[in-house]
């Protein structure tokens, strides 16, 4: 017999590539498209702040008109999702419910509640989960792609739904759109104003997505380390945001880039492909997906148990642009604005954050990420903290990004920080990364007096690095086994390279620039401890 069906959208607010939606409409006389808006599971799992929930609902809002032009409707339902669901299973008559896979545990629990639940109350739970399940994860980036050519590509993305599809079952009816709209920012509290140049829709993911692809050349020949991270336009595809919430599909992207790369005569290769950056984010999800307490320190098996520094002042100043270095400050404030920055200004203040000057713990820096980065995911935002603070993944914590000079190598002119920073806008561009060398008479005619406008730096990046090293070279000595655990072969293999040049003879600035120029490094890492023992020339600070 065919069911009476609720789908319910979760990270999947798309309708392209869905093949359990399409599954859910074959097999269904009535279909209920549900959202579960759960505000305490929202703020106290996923954390999500103003701007991730203005993108959320602009999502949802271009989902029901997606949905209303095919002939359905967008029931948003808000509640605890197991209240919900037992109210309106009953009240429907429900005996099917579908939903995709998500490797997150918490998703992975909502899951096993809802099995539990159609077992008590007689439906069916339908989910399908392509990802690769059981054994021992690989730990390197290297050791994941073997795995891949192993397994082959993903299954190619199903065809697109139509309004006949729609039509096989009943929809909604019409007064329930009405009872279960989506909510205004207004309705949940949230401020009216968003400055993002981001909006959530699955139309405008697709529409940016067949933008970027328009330019084969730009595409075939992309390569991540080359772009620069601040610029005033974004110079990678800017689709995390569209990719983390869910209104576009992974398996569409790979397979756009494979026709293009298949038409190519040269293209870049993973790690630094676009492609390339689809297969770190499945290789974070991977690791994720097997490792226990994977956001965590305490109890998570692969990570460095570190002993961070607990101050709130320095991580508040941190938070809010207010640590006294431009570039660092520059990139916290459009994180605030808009919700993104470029994947390199992300390396950059995690490394000052942890690692590199205050100390402090990588879940601090992860938590802010979460509240206020509109690509912030479960798997790939913990993966990259774990990763900048060199407490699992990466093992060469001799480089740091200096918050100096990393910047100023890509805008020496610093346009991004006046255009972040106005009250440093009138600072001669010799000044403008370190406002406070400029003379009292210099930064008066700028119109900022450094301790008055503008907060002097926090910590001396040099002294603060310097004793830093010695505390994770300490740490990565006492757990040696943990910090071997990914060390077998080396993520990146261009990071061994310019070790290896490195620590053949003292380096100078200009071969530093020319090393990370040949081997597509960010420049801007300070060297604490070259391999030969000698402090290198290439203080990036």
């Amino acid at each position: 017999m065919p069911h009476r069906t609720i789908h319910l959208f979760r990270k999947g607010l798309w309708l392209h590539d869905h093949p359990v939606l399409l599954a859910a409409l074959e097999s269904s006389e009535a279909l209920y498209p549900v959202y579960i808006l759960d505000r305490g599971f929202m703020t106290s799992v996923m954390h999500i702040g103003a701007l991730r929930w203005h993108f959320l609902l602009q999502s949802l809002e271009d989902l029901q008109k997606s949905l209303c032009q095919l002939g359905s409707s967008l029931l948003v339902i808000q509640g605890e999702y197991e209240a919900v669901l037992r109210d309106h299973v009953q009240k429907w008559d429900i005996t099917q419910v579908t939903l995709d896979a998500e490797v997150e545990p918490f998703y992975k629990e909502m899951e096993a509640n809802i099995r539990r639940l159609g077992e008590e109350l007689g439906f069916e739970v339908l989910s399908l989960d392509f990802g690769l399940n059981g054994g021992t994860p690989p730990l390197t980036y290297k050791r994941f792609l073997h795995i891949l050519s192993l397994v082959g590509d993903p299954e190619a993305p199903v065809r697109n739904l139509t309004a006949e599809d729609f039509q096989r079952c009943a929809p909604p009816a019409p007064g329930l759109a009405g009872c279960y709209r989506v909510p205004l920012p207004g309705d949940l509290k949230i401020p009216q104003e968003s400055f993002s140049p981001w909006r959530g829709r699955e139309t405008e993911g697709l529409q940016c997505l067949q933008q970027h692809l328009t330019d084969q050349g730009w595409v075939s020949s992309f390569a991540k380390p080359r772009t620069s991270p601040n610029s005033l336009l974004p110079s990678t595809t800017g689709l995390s945001p569209y990719f983390s919430t869910g209104c576009l599909s992974v398996r569409t992207f790979f397979y756009r880039l494979s026709n293009i790369y298949a038409q190519a005569k040269h293209h870049s290769l993973p790690p630094v492909s676009l492609q390339g950056q689809l297969l770190w984010r499945e290789f974070f999800y991977t690791v994720a997906s097997a490792t226990p307490n994977f956001t965590r320190m305490a109890g998570n098996p692969i990570c460095l148990q570190i002993r961070w520094h607990e101050d709130a002042e320095r991580l508040h100043r941190w938070k809010t642009a207010q640590t006294g270095f431009p570039w660092i400050n520059a990139i916290m404030t459009q994180l605030r604005q808009e919700g993104w920055i470029h994947h390199l200004a992300r390396h950059a203040v995690a490394c000052f954050l942890t690692r590199g000057d205050p100390w402090i713990s990588w879940e601090e820096g992860m938590k802010v990420f979460e509240e206020l980065l509109l690509g912030a995911d479960y798997s790939i935002n913990a993966g990259n903290w774990l990763w900048l603070s060199a407490s699992a993944f990466f093992h060469h914590y001799t480089w740091i990004l200096g918050p100096v000079c990393f910047g100023r190598r890509t805008d020496p002119q610093g346009q991004y920080i006046r255009k972040y920073l106005p009250v440093l806008k009138n600072f001669p561009s010799k000044y403008i990364y370190e406002p406070r060398t400029a003379s009292a008479e210099e930064q008066k005619q700028a119109g900022c007096i450094i301790g008055q406008d503008y907060p002097f730096p926090m910590v001396n990046h040099k002294e603060a690095s310097d004793h830093n090293l010695q505390l994770m070279k300490q740490v990565r000595e006492e757990q040696c086994r943990t910090a071997q655990l990914m060390r077998d072969d080396t993520a990146d293999p261009t990071e061994t390279k310019v070790k290896r040049d490195y620590s053949e003879e003292p380096v100078s600035k200009g071969k530093v620039a020319r090393m990370t120029e040949q081997t597509h490094i960010p420049a801007g890492f300070t060297c604490l401890e070259p391999q030969n023992g000698k402090r290198g020339e290439a203080e990036a600070s």
